[in-house]
C-alpha cells in the first residue's frame, strides 16, 4: 500500500502523533514526580522497589489481554477508552490527595491501575500505526515515534522537576489528566480504516481461541519468534548496562549530580538523534535484518567499551553511540513486525512484544544488581557486552534463525521490484536479488 492507496495519512498521522506526544508527556511526568515523591518522603528502597512493581507487572500480565482486544475490537477506541480511565485514575487520585488521603497504598493503587490500561493501551497503538500509515511510509513513521519517545525522556525530567518544585505533585496529576484528555481529543480526529478479520467467514472466534491463536503463531511463524528473540535478547543485556552506568559514574568519575545529568542526557540523546536518522534515511534501507544484526553487534561492542573506558566523556561517548544503535535495532523490528504480520494478529503480536519489553530489563536488573555489589560495574558491563556478541552468534548459528530472518531481511518494496525485473527476463539469484550479465 502507498500514498496513493492511503488518502489524508498525512493529516491522521500528524494527528496520531501529535496526540500520542502529549500523552505521553504528561505520563513521563507522572513517572519522574511520583518516583522523587516517594524518595523525598520515604527515603526507602523497599519502598521504590514496591512502585515499580505496581507500575510495571500489571502493564506485562495485561499485555496477554490487550493483544487480543486489540485484534477484536478498535484499536482507535481501546487507546481513547485507556487513555480516559487513566485521566480519571489520575484526577481521583489528585483530589483524594487534596483533600488530605495520601496514604502509600493510594499511589500503589493508581500507579497499577495506570500500568493496567498501558498495558491495553501499548498493542493498540504499535497495531494501529498499520492501519493509518502506508506501508511504505512505516520506517519513517516509526523512526518519528522512536524521536518522540526519546526527546520525552529528555524534556520530561526537566519539566517535572520544574512543575513539581513550584507547586507539588497533585499539580502533577492535574497536569497528566489534562495531557490525557487532549490526547483522547485529537485521536478522535483520527480516520481509522475499519479492519476485516480474514477468519471471520468461519464465524465468531471465542476470545480463548483467539489467545491460543495468538500463541501459536507466534510459535510457528519463524521470522516472529527470531525476531521477538533477539529482541529480548537486547533488552535482557542492554538493560543491565542502562540501569547500572549512574552507579559506574558514581562509583568512577564522581558523584556529582550534573555527571549523573550528563549521562542520561547523552543516552537520551543517542536514542532521540537515532529516530532521527532513521526516520531520514530508513526508507531508503532495503536490508532490514542486516541492519539489526549490525545494530545488535555494535552494542555488544560499546557496551563491553563502557567498561573499559577510563575516561568520563568517553564513557558518555558510548552512551550516546548505544542510544543510536538501540534506535536502528528498535525501528527497523516494529516496522517488519508492522509489515509481514496480518492485520487481524499484530494486536497479539505485540502484546507480546510488550511483554518481553517490560519484564526483560528489570529482570535483567534482578540478576546484575546484585552482582554490582560483589563485582565492580565495570567487569559487568563488559560481560554484558560479550554475552550480547556470543549469544546472537549462537542464534545465527542455529539454521532455522538464518533462514527466517532472511525470509524478512529485504523490504517488501525491494522485493516487487525484484519480482518484476524476474518477470521481464532478468536473471535472479538464490535469494531474488538480481544477478549481472554474464560478460564471459
Amino acid at each position: 500500500m502507498t500514498d496513493n492507496d492511503m488518502p489524508g495519512w498525512k493529516r491522521n498521522v500528524a494527528l496520531f502523533l501529535t496526540g500520542q506526544t502529549i500523552s505521553l508527556l504528561g505520563s513521563m511526568l507522572v513517572m519522574f514526580a511520583v518516583m522523587w515523591h516517594l524518595t523525598i518522603e520515604t527515603q526507602s528502597g523497599a519502598v521504590l522497589m514496591m512502585s515499580i512493581v505496581f507500575g510495571m507487572l500489571p502493564q506485562a500480565v495485561m499485555s496477554i489481554f490487550g493483544g487480543v482486544w486489540a485484534d477484536r475490537h478498535s484499536r482507535k477506541l481501546l487507546i481513547m477508552g485507556a487513555d480516559t480511565t487513566i485521566a480519571v485514575v489520575t484526577l481521583g487520585l489528585a483530589l483524594l490527595m487534596v483533600s488530605g488521603v495520601d496514604d502509600l497504598w493510594v499511589i500503589y493503587v493508581a500507579l497499577a491501575v495506570r500500568s493496567t490500561f498501558a498495558g491495553i493501551q501499548t498493542p493498540a497503538v504499535s497495531a494501529m500505526i498499520p492501519q493509518i500509515a502506508p506501508a511504505d511510509q512505516l520506517m519513517r513513521v516509526n523512526g518519528i515515534f522512536q524521536s518522540i519517545q526519546s526527546g520525552m525522556m529528555l524534556l520530561a525530567p526537566a519539566l517535572a522537576a520544574v512543575v513539581y518544585a513550584s507547586f507539588d505533585i497533585v499539580t502533577v496529576f492535574f497536569v497528566d489528566a489534562a495531557t490525557a484528555l487532549i490526547g483522547v481529543g485529537m485521536l478522535a480526529l483520527v480516520t481509522v480504516p475499519r479492519l476485516v478479520r480474514a477468519d471471520a467467514e468461519n464465524g465468531p472466534v471465542s476470545y480463548f481461541g483467539d489467545l491460543v491463536a495468538g500463541v501459536r503463531y507466534i510459535g510457528s511463524n519463524g521470522p516472529v519468534k527470531w525476531l521477538v528473540s533477539l529482541f529480548a535478547l537486547v533488552m535482557f543485556l542492554v538493560g543491565a548496562p542502562s540501569y547500572l552506568t549512574p552507579l559506574m559514574v558514581t562509583r568512577t568519575f564522581g558523584d556529582e549530580v550534573w555527571k549523573l545529568t550528563a549521562n542520561e542526557l547523552f543516552w537520551g540523546g543517542g536514542m532521540l538523534l537515532g529516530g532521527i536518522i532513521m526516520a531520514t534515511v530508513g526508507p531508503r534501507i532495503k536490508r532490514r535484518v542486516r541492519l539489526m544484526v549490525g545494530s545488535v553487534v555494535t552494542t555488544g561492542v560499546l557496551v563491553a567499551g563502557l567498561g573499559f573506558s577510563t575516561n568520563m566523556w568517553v564513557f558518555f561517548g558510548f552512551g550516546l553511540l548505544i542510544g543510536i544503535t538501540f534506535a536502528t535495532l528498535n525501528t527497523p523490528a516494529f516496522t517488519i513486525l508492522q509489515e509481514r504480520v496480518e492485520p487481524e494478529m499484530q494486536g497479539r503480536v505485540f502484546g507480546f512484544v510488550g511483554i518481553v519489553m517490560t519484564v526483560a530489563m528489570p529482570l535483567s536488573m534482578v540478576v546484575f544488581g546484585p552482582l554490582a555489589d560483589q563485582y565492580s560495574v565495570e567487569s559487568l558491563l563488559i560481560l554484558a557486552g560479550a554475552l550480547l556478541v556470543a549469544v546472537l552468534g549462537g542464534i545465527l548459528a542455529v539454521p532455522a534463525a538464518r533462514r527466517s530472518l532472511a525470509q524478512v531481511d529485504v523490504a517488501p518494496e525491494s522485493v516487487d521490484d525484484d519480482a518484476a525485473g524476474d518477470a521481464a527476463g532478468e536473471p535472479v539469484d538464490a535469494a531474488g536479488a538480481p544477478q549481472a550479465a554474464d560478460r564471459r
